[in-house]
């Protein structure tokens, strides 16, 4: 078949070269939107701050709200932060001491771990053959001498490190903090004012929207702490029974590992296992292995799923993907909001696709007239 000559090409069969304009525009979007998402990973920093001071926000409103019904609101908010920051300073004192007075003392007594640990191996013949070859133990040994000068020679060192660590995590707490202040106080007005450029009904929609959203977000904290508390108060009861030491710092450790997804109570159970190694073993070590197993059981199958039910009411594929998600991209914070973040997109898309339902039967009912 023989092709046609250009002027003889049917006018919608022609194929138009895009103009000069059209392509600077299409140019000018890309750029723009390359540097846009380059300005937000510049600002992921501060950005991140403000999610988490708006999650922070969030999660302060139910507390502000029971102290509010008392004094006035300002008086409320104050209230309200100052018993979140004694919270950490308690559990401070409660964890630190502890645990710097076990570590003086393992460092103490680690030449008398590792003589132990050569007697051991001298009854035992495949132990004593390992140490007559590779001379183990007696490294064991010299370490375990030098032990107690090194931490006294190191602790310069690490406390240089963990306080400038200290220092930043300070600025950037108490950054957060006054953000979530300034968004509590003023956030309300700010939502009011913008719900007001919109028609009335919109309104009302986006408003119940964002009640809900405050609601699951209110409530999955909550239901976290409660979670935490049960996990933290269970381990006391366990460790005192067994007679493990240091059994209050190591409930609050397992109560705030808890309150990470996932990994959280799996990880407190391995510091805690850890610990009974030294104190019980392998008695204490097997009753708490048995027990963490039990209760892990328990609390991903009974307790997680009644508590984080009832409280953000999410799909719980959504929770896992979310939680991988989040941690992957952001980490720990990644993995504590994913769950109030997934639950907020949920509770978004069903009210839109509410929404276009109810638009959608509204059209059809002004056309249907028109077409009798």
């Amino acid at each position: 078949m023989r092709a046609l000559p250009p002027d003889q090409i049917p006018q919608k069969v022609r194929l138009e070269s895009p103009s000069a304009g059209a392509v600077a525009r299409t140019v000018l979007i890309v750029v723009g939107v390359v540097i846009g998402l380059y300005i937000v990973y510049l600002l992921r920093q501060p950005l991140g701050w403000i999610v988490l001071a708006s999650f922070l926000a969030v999660a302060m409103s139910g507390p502000v709200r029971f102290f509010a019904r008392r004094m006035k609101r300002g008086f409320a908010i104050a209230v309200a932060y100052t018993l979140l920051l004694l919270a950490p300073i308690l559990l401070g004192l409660i964890v630190v001491p502890p645990f710097v007075t076990g570590a003086q003392d393992l460092a103490k007594e680690a030449p008398t771990y590792a003589q132990q640990a050569r007697d051991f191996a001298d009854k035992n013949p495949t132990l004593r053959k390992l140490e007559k070859n590779y001379g183990v133990l007696t490294q064991l040994q010299n370490e375990a001498r030098k032990l107690p000068r090194k931490v006294g020679t190191g602790a310069a060192t690490t406390l240089s490190d963990i306080g400038v660590t200290l220092i930043n995590s300070i600025f950037a707490g108490v950054t957060i903090l006054i953000l979530s202040i300034f968004l509590l106080a003023d956030g309300g007005r700010w939502v009011k004012r913008w719900l007001k450029s919109h028609p009335e009904d919109r309104a009302q929609r986006l408003e119940r929207t964002l009640n809900r959203i405050a609601a699951a977000v209110g409530n999955y904290v909550a239901g976290a702490l409660v979670q935490a508390t049960i996990a933290g108060v269970t381990t006391f009861i366990v460790l005192e029974i067994l007679g493990v030491p240091f059994a209050a710092p190591l409930a609050v450790i397992v109560a705030l590992f808890d309150l990470i997804p996932l990994v959280g109570a799996t990880i407190g159970a391995l510091l805690v296992g850890i610990v009974t190694v030294f104190s019980g073993f392998p008695g204490d070590t097997i009753v708490w292995a048995i027990w963490a197993i039990v209760y892990q059981q328990l609390e991903n199958n009974v307790i997680q799923p009644q508590i984080q039910t009832r409280a953000v009411n999410i799909n719980p594929f959504a929770v896992l993907t979310a939680v991988l998600f989040g941690s992957r991209l952001f980490g720990v914070f990644g993995a504590l909001l994913a769950i109030p973040f997934a639950a907020s997109l949920q509770i978004a898309f069903i009210e839109w696709r509410s929404w276009r339902e109810a638009n959608r039967v509204r059209a059809a009912g002004i056309a249907e007239p028109g077409a009798v």
